[in-house]
């Protein structure tokens, strides 16, 4: 029986290998969105602009809440 499962699941094959690359993709994303390291610089970053003139202080506000809430799950964008 197995070499008919192996001839019958074959053509298969090339989805359940997009699948996996999928979801290796997906688990590094995952990774790096809640990396602290990442997160960190991305603040030193806002504060640098903020000290630059570049942004306003409420703008630097909203773009450090957007990153807490990337590193919490909350579904903010990280500039």
């Amino acid at each position: 029986m197995g070499l008919f499962s192996f001839i019958v699941t074959l053509p298969l094959q090339p989805v359940k290998g997009v699948i996996s690359l999928a979801e290796l993709i997906q688990r590094q994303v995952e990774q790096e969105l809640h990396d602290p390291a990442r997160a960190r610089r991305a603040l030193e970053e806002l504060e640098e602009a903020r000290e630059r003139g570049e942004i306003t202080e409420e703008e630097e506000m909203q773009a450090q809440q957007a990153i807490l809430d990337q590193m919490t799950g909350g579904g903010g964008a990280i500039p």
